[in-house]
């Protein structure tokens, strides 16, 4: 699941995605307002909210996201936040930091003693570092805010970075939900694109996951990495279903700012790309073979195996407006209805946390229009959303707050809205990132997402 770690350079916000080809730019939608309003001077309201006592009347769960910035390569799409040149020293040291980064939340007033709904494992690639580091990790970290009573631990996974003893490790600090990496199952694709594993990895990896016994092992793939063609997308497929996931995740493949194909694009370099019909017939395809195979749609990405009652807690968490805290460099936490980031360089990370202080970098105080505009648009996400919920949560009818953009969407044959429910169709669950946008307040359109 996509964090969304910033990019270093500045990107407009796409309000509709009406150009056929592929273009520089980010698509996939994490969060309202842009993260281009956030600034330092908010962290001091950030920091209030922090020090003030945690009011249980207001029922909101509290997760935990752990951002683990390691890979193997990096890939040429790739827009995260990660390293690939660190040592055993240098992930020692984020590590503890890491660490103490969690203990000083769990001293914090807003957030001491609060059970853990959920724990995430994102990265970067968190089974790129050593089992050894791994039960050090899990042990600091439990010592502070344990996850014993968590409804799900979820964990990302590289396949070439796995090893049946770390599969067991994985296991055995509690993780429920284990996604893997896929991608694509051509290696010529996978070598274009800077993906550090090949297939068959793949394949000596996945029978020592499902012997571990996971809640839920899900798999990505992308639609329309370079060099992918109908025959080479079927392929993927066909070979994904085999290997029997409980569930399937499906991105669309987008050039945000900061990746390699995107600087050699600006730099005038050439690159076969498909376009965006293409990718949506490709989801489209995907999605009807994966129904076939028995599995049933939970959002605009990810369909689950039918029977698997596990669900996916964090994305319905930040979906839903839970508290999440995020630790590590660059991460996101959203707590008492307020949006900060950490510091997104290394360095500047590491250094307050080694003075006992947390790396806040900026911050956001959304008002309650903004608040309800957020929940809105992330839970559109799922495909379907009930007006109820959003009056008894928020004492307003949003037919009638946004009367004039679901309107203009139905007729364009993206969504059905009915007083009992807003449904996107076939094709507004393949456009449904770039439909997001419209519900937008007008100073934040055409702003620079990040």
């Amino acid at each position: 699941m996509r964090q969304d770690l910033p990019r270093v350079a500045p990107e407009p916000a796409t309000t509709r995605l009406e150009s056929a080809e592929t273009q520089i730019g980010s698509v996939f939608v994490s969060n309202y307002p842009p993260y281009s309003f956030w600034s330092d001077d908010a962290v001091t309201a950030a920091r209030d909210v922090l020090d003030t006592p945690y009011d249980p009347g207001s029922e909101r769960d509290l997760g935990l996201y752990l951002h683990i910035p390691f890979c193997r390569k990096r890939c040429k799409f790739c827009y995260f936040r990660v390293y690939t040149d660190k040592n055993a020293d240098d992930i020692g040291t984020y590590l503890n930091c890491l660490g103490r980064e969690v203990e000083l939340y769990a001293e914090l007033p807003q957030t001491a003693g609060r059970p853990l709904d959920f724990v995430y494992f994102g990265g970067g690639t968190p089974s790129y570092i050593g089992t050894r580091h791994l039960r050090a990790l899990v042990g600091r970290v439990q010592a502070a805010m344990p996850w014993t009573g968590a409804r799900e631990v979820a964990f990302e996974c590289e396949p070439g970075t796995l090893t049946e003893a770390k599969v067991h490790t994985i296991r055995d600090i509690g993780v429920t939900r284990l996604s893997l990496g896929v991608e694509n199952m051509d290696d010529g694709i996978l070598a274009e694109n800077g993906r550090a594993h090949v297939s068959k990895e793949i394949y000596r990896a996945v029978p020592w996951i499902h012997a571990a016994g996971f809640a839920q092992v899900n798999m990505d793939l992308i639609a329309g990495m370079v060099g992918e063609t109908w025959d080479t997308w079927r392929e993927t497929v066909r070979k994904t279903l085999d290997l029997a996931p409980d569930s399937i995740t499906v991105y669309q493949m987008e050039l945000p700012y900061n990746t390699v194909y995107s600087r050699g694009l600006r730099d005038g370099e050439s690159m076969s790309s498909a376009d965006w019909q293409t990718k949506r017939d490709w989801h489209a395809y995907a999605f009807e073979q994966i129904a076939e195979a028995g599995y049933h749609q939970s959002s605009a990405y990810t369909m689950i195996r039918d029977g698997n009652e596990a669900g996916f807690v964090y994305r319905d968490a930040v979906w839903t407006g839970q508290d999440m805290i995020g630790a590590g460099v660059a991460s996101f936490s959203h707590v008492g209805g307020m949006h900060f980031q950490n510091a997104p360089r290394w360095d500047d990370y590491l250094a307050p946390l080694r003075e006992d202080a947390l790396p806040l970098f900026r911050a956001f105080a959304p008002t309650g229009r903004e608040r309800l505009t957020r929940e809105l648009i992330l839970q559109m996400k799922t495909g379907h959303i009930e007006p109820s919920l959003f009056s008894e949560k928020f004492g307003v009818d949003i037919l009638a707050v946004y009367r004039d953009t679901f309107a203009k969407l139905e007729a364009e044959g993206m969504l059905t809205a009915a007083p009992d429910a807003v449904t996107l169709t076939p094709e507004g669950i393949l456009r449904a990132d770039s439909l997001l946008p419209e519900f937008y307040d007008a100073k934040y359109r055409n702003a620079r997402y990040t």
